[in-house]
């Protein structure tokens, strides 16, 4: 429903989505007085929810013009609907790694982000490079692995079979409450969950104990760096 957004997402993609990277450029520049020098975690969570408004904004546009056109046979409307729900699926998972990318960019975080480790797995990030990581010489201890889900599920034990080097696991989520059962499973999988620290509150105060923020996982990379 806002309109002057609708219309600079209008102006500069003509109603079309651009690649991921641009429109996620595009979510920060719209909220350019958010900082992640002065905040990190607000950072993170500020660029996802204005990425959130900007993606349902537009997509609001193109489903209704291709709704208006009506659609001949069941299987078409099908079609599109699926399109739709993958496309929302795809951009979130996206969206929040290349907020991640510009951070450790913007903060002279060394990364490496979706190379390939052993049987053909691509964590999400590995610190401080793909190349120390495969140099048998360079101590495991100041390796880290990241990977990123914007909700956990089932999915997050796809995180342990990834970059056998490092037995330490750290998985960065958006999705708040999990239960007290999954987490309490990830820690005994030696998985670290990293969650934005205004999300903190819709977990128990136990769970908040197993918790890192993103801050407090920059400086843990920090150090290692």
């Amino acid at each position: 429903g806002d309109d002057s957004l609708l219309s600079k997402l209008l102006e500069q993609f003509h109603g079309r989505f651009p690649a991921t990277t641009i429109f996620s450029a595009f979510a920060r520049d719209i909220v350019s007085e958010v900082n992640c020098l002065d905040d990190i975690d607000n950072a993170v969570t500020a660029w996802m929810e204005s990425e959130e408004r900007a993606f349902r904004s537009l997509e609001n546009h193109i489903v209704k013009q291709r709704i208006d056109k009506g659609f001949t046979t069941v299987d078409d409307f099908v079609e599109f609907s699926l399109s739709v729900h993958n496309r929302r699926k795809s951009r979130a998972g996206h969206a929040l790694e290349n907020h991640l990318q510009y951070l450790f960019q913007t903060l002279g975080i060394r990364h490496s982000y979706n190379k390939v480790t052993e049987n053909k797995s691509r964590p999400d990030f590995i610190f401080p490079g793909i190349s120390e990581y495969k140099d048998d010489k360079f101590p495991a201890l100041s390796l880290t692995m990241l990977g990123v889900k914007t909700t956990c599920k089932d999915r997050w034990r796809q995180v342990l079979s990834e970059a056998h080097r490092i037995p330490e696991k750290h998985l960065l989520t958006l999705e708040p409450g999990i239960s007290t059962a999954q987490t309490d499973e990830m820690h005994n999988s030696h998985l670290q969950l990293i969650v934005p620290r205004q999300i903190f509150s819709s977990y128990t105060p136990k769970q908040q104990l197993q918790l890192i923020s993103v801050q407090n996982f920059i400086s843990l990379v920090k150090t290692k760096q």
